[in-house]
């Protein structure tokens, strides 16, 4: 009963979900499956968060983030259960089969980054027995900031998933220091490093966005920024980039939202590389 119970909570929070999927907003995932959304680049996505469902647990503090600040969603650090995981995703994307929605993709994101789990790579794997078994058609995503390379089980498991999606969002430390305010030591050169090490199999995700923190000018989007990107994303060669901007609230509130024809232009640069490139 309670297990009916608890899948019977998260059933309405799909509908809360979807609901609000085009409405700005700054929270928390409050649930380990969550969803399904709209995603604006993957399609109807149901989402798997292998972070705490009361708090944010992210080594990154984007200043862009739809969780808000790491400080202000402070709680239990621990991880979600293995064991859990696969039974609640088995049973709700069983209920999503048996309805006639079947989900396009499963998408590792929720409250924090995904591959810090400790057991990501045997996590990945039930996800792929059970999508194998239950809905064959759907594609596993992991939205990543690309911080875990080093290891190589992650590694491992990202080059099992379709699409293994890693932030970049500028080629320069200082600009990576100020946008996603990494905790630890952090290196563009390191992480690009580890990206080519996937031969081309990966999507590089790139926020575009200019305004204004803590007194500091903020943008991704100058000439100097984005030719220095693109140098990289030559060296990475990877399958496919995805360019966007600014969809929701953001914990800081003077930022501002690149718009559709700058991020278009960006796009054909790096179509001119024999690159395919998204927009959103």
């Amino acid at each position: 009963m309670i297990v009916e119970q608890h899948i019977s909570n998260i059933i309405c929070t799909f509908v809360d979900r979807k609901s609000l999927d085009f409405v700005a907003m700054t929270s928390l995932y409050d649930n380990i499956i969550f969803g399904p959304v709209r995603s604006r680049r993957l399609g109807l996505s149901l989402g798997v968060n292998l972070l705490p469902v009361d708090a944010k647990l992210c080594n990154f503090d984007c200043i862009y983030c739809e969780c808000g600040w790491n400080d202000d969603n402070r709680g239990r650090a621990r991880f979600n259960a293995r064991e859990q995981v696969a039974q609640m995703l088995e049973q709700v994307l069983e209920q999503m089969v048996e309805d006639g929605t079947p989900p396009d993709v499963i998408t590792f994101a929720g409250n924090g980054e995904p591959t810090m789990h400790p057991d990501f790579e045997a996590i990945i794997g039930d996800v792929i027995a059970i999508r194998d078994r239950v809905s064959p058609a759907a594609k596993i995503s992991v939205l990543s900031n690309a911080t875990q390379l080093h290891r190589q089980d992650v590694v491992r498991a990202l080059r099992r998933v379709d699409n293994n999606i890693l932030k970049l969002d500028s080629a320069f430390d200082a600009t990576v220091q100020l946008i996603n305010k990494p905790c630890g030591v952090y290196s563009v050169e390191r992480v690009v490093e580890g990206m080519k090490r996937f031969g081309g199999e990966l999507i590089v995700q790139t926020m575009f966005l200019r305004g204004e923190y803590r007194g500091e000018r903020v943008d991704n989007t100058t000439s100097e920024q984005v030719e220095a990107w693109l140098k990289l994303i030559a060296e990475i060669h990877p399958r496919q980039v995805m360019v966007y901007s600014l969809d929701r609230d953001t914990p800081c509130p003077t930022l501002e939202k690149v718009s559709r024809e700058e991020l278009l232009e960006i796009a054909q640069k790096v179509e001119a590389l024999g690159i395919k490139c998204s927009v959103a």
